[in-house]
This record gives structure tokens, C-alpha cells and sequence, in this order.
């Protein structure tokens, strides 16, 4: 998943620029101190009365918000490309995947926080589920719409409000989703926008008006907002890295095998923390994988996010494009075996090919971190035995897939023997507004999405009456 800290702390704007050119698209005035603590001042003040307005109420809203994205999600969708590289058929489908998680939580919302009666010898016992507060978003440019709604979403519908610290390279996409709620006549100040350097995160965590912390981000990201969280003792959600084990075993359908987990390591260009990380192969399989996989790979249109050909768009920074290939170089020093790509090409933009490692081992870069752009890392196991061995030897528990023909036997893997906070059988990992996503070890805790998720921030209160 994407770092979090730089090194200098005088930063006085954000510039965005687009990666598949180099040039600078615009530079934007960060948040001084003094409207940091007036945005958050605003926020709890807005907070007092919307936590008032009826559930069914907010629900109204929310479809607004629905309605307000898909208005001008060609719009937004240019600007996601522009900023951070997707191609536009993907940034589209991430405006529309918004728009129906504001929808569901618009529909589902009141069940989810409706009153749930307990059994005792009480004249009544039940649990409320209460808003907390100010919420703090802390979220990445790999997604830069969907991360910010799945978290923003349930929380709003809770009663909270929200301030949103976007990653530094999408100030555009930051301020684009602030203009949705306005678009869509949300009261004042529920939802705002800082543009903040990391270093001054403190100044928001630290404010006892904002009651909690929500961040997608880097396990390191994680560690260090997690330490300013315990200091000011706020509740803390935390959706890390992740390196995925994909278990393909010796009765796999390997055309689906392939075509699936192709398409899930190159989802967002690679840069997507349920990708498939780690393809996990019987040995009998192994070749006809690795040559699936090339295949697949050769057949996806590097370019122009912008241009409705292109399948594959530039990573989303040059120096991520160039971390990435360090990473590649030192497992292939190790002994990992180049299939394709592994060079940077020559030219303007923050473009790495597409590539292709196999017999990669424990030790090695590919094996132990997460490869956060469009690298297939392919590591032989003997067996069904040694590929579940592999694939829980990682400091990761994000997601992770098996493909078989036994449902059974798939599914018996899946739920007890794959370390991971989700785990799908014969199909990519995916978030889904239904489900909840979250992680394990160090990809984090706590839960987003589906009734799971919004409980995060709520008070879970019980309620006695003798």
C-alpha cells in the first residue's frame, strides 16, 4: 500500500501532477492552523445538529450524493486519470461503485442501526448504536474517490461528520469530492476537505473534538497514526498493506486461473492493496500458468489513461514507479526468474512495464513485501499443503483467493486455513458495500463496510430498564 511520510515539514502547497506526462497539472495552498481548528470547530458544531435529523432522513441525503457523482462522473473520471493514472473505463466504474455504496447505506442504513433487544430478566434490555463525532479520513490516491465513500458514507449515515486528509498528489480528486456533497445540498461543514502535509496530522488527531481516525495507507502509515491515536486515546480503523496469496492448485480451471488473476494484478495498474500479490502454483501447473499469465499480459494496452484503448496507465508517482523496479531488481539478484518487462522504458511519464517474476522465494523483495504496481510474482509449491504454508508465511492478512474445481475443498481452505480478513474461492478479491473489508497482522484492523463497518463509529450502548 501507498507510503505516508515525507521529510520536510514547511510544505506550503500540493501540487498535482499528471503521471503520465510529468508535467504539473496545478498547485494547490495547503490548510494554515488556523483553518484547520475552524474547519473542525465547524464540523462538531454541524455534528450537534445532523446527529438530530432522523435516520430516514439522512437516507435522503445519501441518494442525493448517489445522484450528485453519477451527474458528473465523466468528469470526475478524467480527473482521477489526470491525477493518478487510471484509465477512464476504471475511474468510471469507481465513480459508479461510489454512487451505489451511497445508495445502499441510503437503504440499509436504518436496519443496520436500529435498536437490537437483549434477553435478560430486565423489564428491557436492548443496544443503541449512537454517533460518535468528528471522524477523520486519512486516504490514498489509489483509489481516490471509492476509499474516501466507503469510509465517508457509513459514517455520515451514522450521524458523524467527516474530515477528509487526502493523499498530497490528488488535492484535485480531494476537492472534487468535497463539491459532490455540496452539489448533492448537504448541510454545512459535514463533510471538508484538508489539504495537509502528514507531518501536521497531529494538529487534527490531537484536537479533542475529533473523536476518531480512519486511514487506508501503508502498514507504516498505519504504525505511525496508530501511535498518535493511542497518545490521544481516539478509536482508530486501519486498512494496511497487503501482499494476497492466490493458491492455484493441481485441479484448477487455469484458464480462469489465469485470466482471474492476471486481471486482478493488473487492476489500477497494479496498485491495489487486494490485488493478486502472490501466485501460489502447483508445480504441475506451473508452466502453462507462467505462459498463461505472459500471454495475458501482452495482450493489455499500455498508454494514455485518457484514451479509451488503454487498459494499463502509468503508476501513479515516478518515485513509486522507481521503488517498485528496485524491488524487482533485488529478487531477480536473488535468483527470481524474468518472464517479461523489468525495465524501465524510456520516455516521459511514470510508466513501468508490465512483468512477470516466477520461482520467487522467501527472502526475496517479491516474496516478503508487497510489489505495489503491475508485477505477477509466481512461487512454486509441491502441493496443496506447501501452497497453504506459503501463503500464511507473511506478515500480510489482507485478502486471498483459491482456485479449484472442489467447492468443498475450496471452501474448507478459504475459511480455515487462509489468514486473511476475507478470502474468495475460483474469483478475484473485490470490496463490496455487503461485505466487510478489513484486514489481519499487519494489514490492519478493524472493518469497513456492511453493517460491520458502520458500527465502527457508533457508541454501542446498552440500555437497562429495571
Amino acid at each position: 500500500m501507498v507510503g505516508f511520510f515525507l521529510n520536510h515539514t514547511d510544505i506550503m502547497t500540493q501540487t498535482s501532477i499528471n503521471p503520465a506526462t510529468g508535467d504539473t497539472l496545478r498547485e494547490y495552498p495547503v490548510h494554515t492552523p488556523v483553518q484547520v481548528q475552524q474547519a473542525i470547530a465547524q464540523a462538531h458544531t454541524s455534528f450537534l445538529q445532523w446527529k438530530k435529523l432522523p435516520i430516514s432522513e439522512r437516507a435522503k441525503y445519501l441518494h442525493k450524493i448517489a445522484d450528485a457523482l453519477l451527474a458528473k462522473k465523466d468528469d470526475y473520471a478524467r480527473l482521477i486519470a489526470q491525477e493518478m493514472g487510471k484509465p477512464l473505463k476504471e475511474a468510471i466504474a469507481e465513480i459508479e461503485k461510489c454512487a451505489g455504496c451511497a445508495k445502499y447505506f441510503a437503504d440499509n442504513g436504518a436496519a443496520f442501526l436500529a435498536d437490537q433487544p437483549i434477553a435478560t430478566e430486565y423489564r428491557k434490555s436492548y443496544v443503541t448504536f449512537q454517533p460518535l463525532g468528528v471522524i477523520l479520513a486519512i486516504m490514498p490516491w489509489n483509489f481516490p474517490f471509492w476509499q474516501v465513500f466507503r469510509c465517508a458514507i457509513p459514517a455520515l449515515m451514522a450521524g458523524n461528520t467527516v474530515l477528509l486528509k487526502h493523499a498530497s498528489n490528488t488535492p484535485g480528486c480531494a476537492l472534487a469530492i468535497e463539491s459532490v456533497f455540496k452539489d448533492a445540498g448537504m448541510p454545512s461543514h459535514l463533510f471538508q476537505t484538508l489539504l495537509l502535509p502528514n507531518e501536521r496530522i497531529e494538529e487534527v488527531i490531537g484536537n479533542r473534538r475529533v473523536v476518531a481516525v480512519s486511514l487506508t495507507g501503508s502498514t507504516g502509515a498505519g504504525k505511525s497514526v496508530a501511535s498518535l491515536a493511542g497518545k490521544y486515546l481516539k478509536k482508530t480503523v486501519l486498512e494496511l498493506g497487503g501482499s494476497d496469496p492466490y493458491l492455484i492448485l493441481a485441479d484448477a480451471d487455469i484458464e480462469h486461473a489465469i485470466k482471474t488473476c492476471g486481471a486482478s494484478r493488473l487492476l489500477n495498474c497494479g496498485q491495489s492493496c487486494i490485488s493478486a500479490k502472490r501466485l501460489i502454483v502447483v508445480e504441475s501447473l506451473k508452466e502453462r500458468f507462467e505462459q498463461g499469465i505472459v500471454a495475458f499480459f501482452k495482450q493489455q494496452i499500455m498508454g494514455d489513461p485518457l484514451d479509451p484503448k488503454t487498459t494499463q496507465g502509468p503508476m501513479a508517482r515516478a518515485d513509486l514507479r522507481d521503488g517498485l523496479h528496485k524491488q524487482v531488481q533485488k529478487s531477480i539478484a536473488a535468483g527470481a526468474r524474468c518472464l517479461l518487462g523489468g525495465e524501465i522504458p524510456q520516455g516521459k511519464g511514470a510508466f513501468y512495464p508490465l512483468s512477470a517474476l516466477t520461482d520467487v522465494k522467501k527472502g526475496m523483495p517479491a516474496f516478503d513485501e508487497e510489489l505495489f504496481g503491475p508485477v505477477a510474482v509466481i512461487i512454486p509449491a509441491k502441493d496443496e499443503e506447501d501452497a497453504v504454508r506459503l501463503a500464511g508465511d507473511s506478515i500480510y492478512g489482507l485478502g486471498g483467493a483459491v482456485f479449484t474445481k472442489d467447492l468443498e475443498r475450496g471452501e474448507r481452505i478459504a475459511r480455515e486455513r487462509i489468514e486473511s480478513g476475507a478470502c474468495f474461492v475460483n474469483m478475484m478479491v473485490r470490496s463490496d458495500q455487503r461485505l466487510p473489508f478489513g484486514g489481519i497482522k499487519e494489514s490492519g484492523y478493524g472493518r469497513e463496510l456492511s453493517a460491520f463497518g458502520i458500527h465502527e463509529f457508533v457508541n454501542i450502548k446498552s440500555i437497562v430498564v429495571a
